[in-house]
Parts: C-alpha cells; sequence; structure tokens
C-alpha cells in the first residue's frame, strides 16, 4: 500500500468513527422525542445481540470429547452470575472470558 492510500484510509476510517460518534446527537437533538422504535431496539438489541454471542460460542462445542464442554459450561455460568450481579455486560463478558481461558490453559489440559 502507498503512503498516499494509507493515509486514505486512515482519514475514512477517522471519518467514520466521528460521522457515527456524532450522528445520534444530529438525529435526536436534545429536546426532541426519541421514535419509539429507537427506544424499542435500545431495549431489546443488547440482550438479543448477547443470545446471538451465547449461541455463537456455544456453536462447536464437543460434548462427546475430551472435557465434556464443561469449560464452556462453566465459564457460561460464571458470565450469568456476574451479569445478574452486575446488570452489566462489561463485567460479565471479561469474567466469562477470563473464566473460560483459565480452565482452558491450565485445569482441561488435553
Amino acid at each position: 500500500m502507498t503512503e498516499i492510500q494509507t493515509v486514505a484510509v486512515i482519514l475514512i476510517a477517522a471519518g467514520a468513527t466521528i460521522l457515527t460518534r456524532f450522528l445520534p446527537y444530529l438525529i435526536f437533538p436534545e429536546g426532541r422525542r426519541i421514535p419509539e422504535f429507537v427506544r424499542y431496539l435500545g431495549k431489546f438489541l443488547p440482550p438479543a445481540v448477547f443470545g446471538f454471542l451465547v449461541v455463537y460460542c456455544f456453536r462447536n462445542v464437543d460434548f462427546a470429547g475430551p472435557g465434556h464442554g464443561l469449560p464452556e459450561l462453566i465459564a457460561a455460568a460464571v458470565t450469568a452470575v456476574l451479569y445478574f450481579w452486575r446488570h452489566g455486560m462489561v463485567v460479565p463478558m471479561l469474567g466469562g472470558t477470563a473464566c473460560y481461558m483459565i480452565l482452558v490453559q491450565c485445569v482441561f489440559r488435553t
């Protein structure tokens, strides 16, 4: 990639990032009522995405193989407990990922 192409890619990425950060403030200025459809998406989309993430994480688990899927199930349980404890998304995802990595690397080594 030439220097001009590199600069162009950086500028386009920066422009897209800035646009996605400021666009909600332009579309929904303060004092204007947010449409019901957008409020609906804001309420139900995060749990739906989290559900898709769970399905994605379990897609290749071999319950008949070594470990019988225990690292994945334990990490999912830790993630659920952390979610109900903290009611957020960041702590459960980080905690579940860390739990899974520790289990796979230290406990359930094959």
